[in-house]
Order: C-alpha cells, then sequence, then structure tokens
C-alpha cells in the first residue's frame, strides 16, 4: 500500500520536474453550485496534465540495469507524454503504445519527446496488450499508467499542494479512469486531513471503477468510445482498487452530453482548457450530482490537451445543447426572393445566420422547389422554439 511518506518522497523527487499548479477559486462556478469552488490547474501542468508527476516519479525509482533497458508504455495520451518526457530527462529511450484513433496532437506530442510511438487498438486496453508484448520481447521496463506504487506517490503530491494552498477543504472531485490520481490524492489527503472527503467521477461510456466500486469487486465492463479518452479503461486496477474502496467516499459517472458542456462552460466562464477527462470533475458538480452546498470544494482539471479538432465538435456540440445553435431545414419555392423572405423573417426575429445550404437537385424538394438547411445562432432554448412557431405560422413545413 502507497503511504504518506512515499508522497512525501515523491514531491522531493519531482520538486524541480514540476510545476505546482494553482488553485484558483471560481466565483461563476461557486454561484451556480453554491458552494466555494476551487479549480486545480493540472491542465497548466507541463506536458499539458498530471501524468507527469507518477510518470517521472516511477522512472527515478528505475536502477541503472534498469534504464539501459529504456521504459515502454500504453497510454491514450497524457501518460504517454509524461513517460516520454521524463525518458529523454534520464536520457533513456521509450516506447509508447497508443491506441490508434489517438488524438493526433497527443500523439505528435510524445514524438517530440523523442518517443517511439505505436498505433496499435480501439482504447487502451488494447493498447496495453501490445506493449506487453512488446516489453515480453526487448526486455524493456513497462511504466504502468496507474496500477503502480511510485505512479500513485507521484499523482499524490496533488493532494499535498492542495492542502497546502487551502486547509479547509471539504470535498475533492476527482477524475478516474484506472484510478492513479485518485488513489494518490485520496491517500495524501486522507493522511493530513481524515474528513475530507474523496468524490470520484467518471464517464458513463467507461465507468469500470464505478461498477467496480459500487459491486464491491474489480468489474470489467464494455468500453464505448469517449470524449473523455483519457479516462475510457475496461478495468480498474488492482492496486488503485483497494485504496478505493479504502479512502474514496463515493464514484459518480457523468455522461457525453454532460461532459461535452462542461467543456463549453469551463471555456466560456473560466477561460480554462480542459480536455474530456479534465473537465468530467466540473460536470458532476454542474449537474448535481455532488452535495457540495456551502463547502469549499477542489474540482481537478487533469488536463487540457484537448485535439482542436475535438474542441470544434464540442463546442457546437454545447452550443447546441444549450440552444445557443441550431439547425433548421424546410423546402421553399425555387424563385427569386424566396430565399431573401425566409432569411429576412428569421433576422427580424433576432437569429443570426450562419450557413445557409440551397439544394434544388434533391429528391426531396419537388421540381420547382428547393431544399434549404441552415445554422442559426440563438438566444436559448426558448428562442428556438420561438423561432419554430413563427416558421410553421408562416407556412413554412420545419424538420
Amino acid at each position: 500500500m502507497v503511504t504518506l511518506k512515499d508522497i512525501l518522497e515523491a514531491r522531493d523527487v519531482l520538486k524541480n520536474i514540476i510545476s505546482k499548479t494553482g488553485l484558483v477559486y471560481n466565483k461563476t462556478f461557486s454561484d451556480v453550485i453554491g458552494a466555494s469552488v476551487y479549480l486545480k490547474m493540472e491542465n497548466l501542468q507541463k506536458t499539458g496534465s498530471f501524468k507527469l508527476r507518477g510518470a517521472y516519479n516511477k522512472i527515478a525509482h528505475l536502477d541503472d540495469s534498469e534504464k539501459r533497458k529504456g521504459v515502454i508504455a500504453s497510454s491514450a495520451g497524457n501518460h504517454a507524454q509524461g513517460v516520454a518526457f521524463a525518458a529523454r530527462n534520464f536520457s533513456i529511450s521509450s516506447t509508447i503504445v497508443m491506441p490508434k484513433h489517438a488524438p493526433i496532437s497527443k500523439v505528435a506530442a510524445t514524438e517530440s519527446y523523442g518517443a517511439n510511438v505505436i498505433l496499435y487498438g480501439e482504447i487502451y486496453d488494447e493498447a496495453a496488450q501490445k506493449a506487453e508484448e512488446i516489453r515480453s520481447q526487448t526486455g524493456a521496463v513497462f511504466i504502468h499508467p496507474f496500477d503502480d506504487p511510485m505512479v500513485i506517490a507521484g499523482q499524490g503530491t496533488i493532494g499535498l499542494e492542495i492542502l497546502e494552498d487551502l486547509y479547509d477543504t471539504d470535498v475533492i472531485v476527482v477524475p478516474i479512469g484506472g484510478g492513479g490520481l485518485v488513489s494518490g490524492i485520496a491517500i495524501a489527503a486522507k493522511s493530513i486531513k481524515p474528513d475530507v472527503k474523496i468524490i470520484g467521477v467518471q464517464a458513463k461510456n467507461a465507468p469500470s471503477m464505478y461498477e467496480s466500486f459500487k459491486s464491491g469487486s474489480i468489474t470489467k465492463t464494455a468500453c464505448i468510445t469517449s470524449i473523455a479518452d483519457g479516462i475510457a479503461v475496461k478495468a480498474p486496477g488492482q492496486l488503485t482498487f483497494e485504496i478505493i474502496k479504502s479512502y474514496v467516499d463515493d464514484i459518480v459517472i457523468v455522461d457525453e452530453d454532460q461532459i461535452a458542456e462542461a467543456i463549453l462552460t469551463l471555456l466560456e466562464k473560466a477561460k480554462v482548457v480542459a480536455e474530456g477527462a479534465g473537465a468530467v470533475s466540473i460536470a458532476a458538480l454542474l449537474n448535481g450530482l455532488i452535495d457540495v452546498r456551502n463547502k469549499n470544494v477542489v474540482s481537478i482539471i487533469s488536463g487540457g490537451n484537448i485535439d482542436v479538432n475535438i474542441l470544434s465538435q464540442v463546442m457546437d456540440k454545447g452550443l447546441v445543447r444549450q440552444g445557443r445553435k441550431m439547425f433548421v431545414g424546410t423546402v421553399i419555392q425555387d424563385r427569386p426572393g424566396t430565399l431573401y423572405t425566409l432569411l429576412h423573417l428569421i433576422a427580424d426575429n433576432g437569429a443570426n445566420v450562419l450557413s445557409v445550404m440551397h439544394n434544388r437537385l434533391t429528391n426531396e424538394a419537388p421540381v420547382g422547389y428547393a431544399k434549404i438547411e441552415l445554422i442559426l445562432e440563438t438566444k436559448n432554448k426558448e428562442h428556438c422554439q420561438r423561432l419554430i412557431e413563427i416558421l410553421k405560422t408562416e407556412g413554412y413545413k420545419v424538420y
């Protein structure tokens, strides 16, 4: 079992390597949630996530013979960058197996630290199997992303920093994949302040630790694609599960829409760029899944390595869910002035036209008519509904 002593030693190892990230009070979230909400900004850590802490601490503890063999790891992206960064610092070779659909930005960043990247499998677990195969062939040291005492101790330094900055913390809300982050934070925080509550958050599309925690035994689950790719794990770790049973108070799950909206809200209201895994903690709070009223609550923003293309999709999805962007289709007569009339009606009712697709060749429009598809910028859900009602009143068939 990892101890507070291990975590304190990890802090000494990391003191000239990592950044002590900020603990930032956010008034907007505090007012909405009814608590004093602080964001632990691990998205601003070197390599863009907390993973550097555990990876570096593990590699620092390898002996010379192990370092000569090089290291290998499997990762959806953030652990990959942490291992590659640490390996470069110790001048040892590194091979990283990443899922085939890992964000291009994470693959490129990992390669920029000098790692040999192999793309294999659809999810983390398949990449992990490939990494184990390579390890058995080469003798390289496998750096586990979560189920390793030194990795857990490294992640636990976040718990030390939180209580150093805000000892009166009542609740710490932590993203969970395999469980290394929450295990380290929970051991550190509860060893110093036993009454602090530790709440984990997992993606509904990959709920292995949630299901294991609720059932009391390790449970493998189906792992559907998630925008929280950094915590998409089929099965939790053996060590992390035992720690979580002893130290974590509860685990909740959030769905894809809630994660997407949290990413957008963090961007707009806090000017914080978070990846899907990094936003699940604030998603749980914004959706009222954890009772933190009138308490000091710390939300771990665990990473900010989101691909810009995914960010664009997430923003669109979030805007649609909030009613600030809508898609409208209709059919109009294909003659001069009819499109102008439609667009004028929309503008007069406060919507901004972002794009227009005019198609007279589709089978969905009879001869002499054209199919029109519009993307509109709107104010809220009520505004969207009002626009639809106005269009129908004016004789347009809306779909």
